[in-house]
């Protein structure tokens, strides 16, 4: 039980931490260039994982006798 309050007050007081940084320049700029790189990331991960679907529904279905 005493893990899980250190584990909920670390993301609160991250929460808090985040607020007041993006309140600078220099924060606004680190939160604007991460969430630049994650959606680069969820864009490579969107790509593969529609290239994936489409070698799926290209190939035959097997059928067993």
């Amino acid at each position: 039980m005493k893990g899980l309050v250190w584990f909920v007050a670390g993301i609160a007081g991250g929460f808090v931490v985040a607020h007041f940084a993006n309140k600078t320049a220099r924060g606004q700029l680190l939160f604007a260039e991460l969430d630049a790189r994650i959606g680069e990331f969820s864009d490579l991960v969107s790509h593969a994982y529609r290239e994936q679907e489409a070698k799926f529904a290209d190939t035959p279905e097997e059928t067993t006798p």
